[in-house]
């Protein structure tokens, strides 16, 4: 096969252009694993470059896709051989390197994991980076010395991609969770992931102040700004948060005073460029903890030829829970 199909996204004079063209296999970039790609999946980045909303894409042409679940075609990397399943998350895939929503992707060896033994391509693809973050939050806070013996935990965004799974790792590990979400129209759902609690997000999207009532031991945030900002001055005495994403926008409008008055801490989660065998301690514990059944209530699925509507929905917040990309 000296081409394949792959979502394109294009540098224009007004922007950029998005098509699902024939890509040439001699244009892949260099590495030194070949995968034949059976799923991705779609994650609040993915949305951002696809419609251009942020500048994610830092070279053209791109493939996007910053996951991938599938089969080794070829390797001159020790650690892999031919008919191996592997899964990739991040590590500048569909940023500065040819992502996953293509039916072949060439990449270095040393971002790919073992696909864990439990989990099916689609499993893992349901859970990707968005399960991935939320679950090394959850060991984030663990090593912080958080217990659920502590008090209840909360999780902004709750609807979405990471908060599902955010909610479902730490309902599986012993925590009241309380989820913080736009869309009240969702409890039903929340609470079948594990939430014990339900929050309106404007009670934590508006000015804070620099400390305000203790109300949670821990929290996990993937909204950012005010949200967090708010979320950290109501953080019991010695608890934390981890930080994993910015929906609500880059700017902390916040004060020292939950750090040094409280001793909160404010755990920050890169799934990017996290090291291997912290990986591997993830994807271990994804595999041993996750309920599939509630991965299965969370996720939908779509084919290569939708991903590009989908990436507006994402974006506007009509998309709850998990997204796989079938690329066949």
């Amino acid at each position: 096969m000296s081409s394949f199909k792959a979502l394109v996204i294009e540098k224009t004079d007004d922007g950029q252009t998005v098509a699902l063209k024939d890509f040439k296999v001699a244009d892949l970039m260099d590495g030194d694993v070949t995968i034949r790609v059976t799923h991705s999946t779609l994650n609040y980045k993915d949305g951002l470059a696809l419609t251009g909303k942020s500048p994610v894409v830092r070279r053209f042409p791109m493939i996007p896709g910053v996951d991938c679940a599938g089969i080794v075609e070829a390797s001159d990397n020790p650690d892999f051989q031919a008919g191996d399943r592997v899964i990739l998350n991040g590590w500048g895939t569909g940023e500065t390197h040819l992502g996953s929503y293509a039916e072949k992707a060439r990449v270095r060896g040393d971002w790919l994991i073992p696909l864990p033994k439990g989990l099916t391509p689609s499993q893992a693809m349901a859970v990707g980076t968005a399960g991935f973050t939320a679950m090394l939050s959850v060991l984030a806070l663990e090593r912080h010395g958080c217990s659920p013996a502590d008090g209840p935990a909360i999780v902004t965004g709750a609807a979405g991609g990471v908060g599902s799974m955010a909610i479902a790792f730490l309902a599986k590990a012993g925590w009241h969770v309380v989820a913080s979400t736009g869309r009240v129209s969702e409890t039903d759902y929340l609470s079948e992931l594990g939430a014990t609690e339900i929050i309106e997000r404007s009670e934590l999207s508006g000015p804070g102040r620099p400390l305000a009532k203790e109300r949670w031991a821990v929290g996990v945030d993937s909204v950012g700004s005010s949200t967090l900002a708010n979320l950290l001055s109501s953080i019991q005495y010695g608890g934390a948060v981890a930080a994993c994403g910015l929906a609500g926008g880059m700017d902390l409008p916040t004060s020292v005073a939950p750090f040094i008055l409280r001793s909160v801490a404010l755990l920050g989660i890169d799934s990017v460029r996290a090291r291997k065998s912290l990986r591997l301690e993830a994807w271990d514990r994804i595999a041993r903890d996750l309920d599939r059944d509630k991965l299965a209530a969370m996720t939908s699925s779509i084919q290569l030829a939708d991903v590009q509507s989908a990436a507006t929905d994402i974006l506007e917040g009509k998309i709850r829970g998990r997204v796989v990309v079938d690329i066949g």
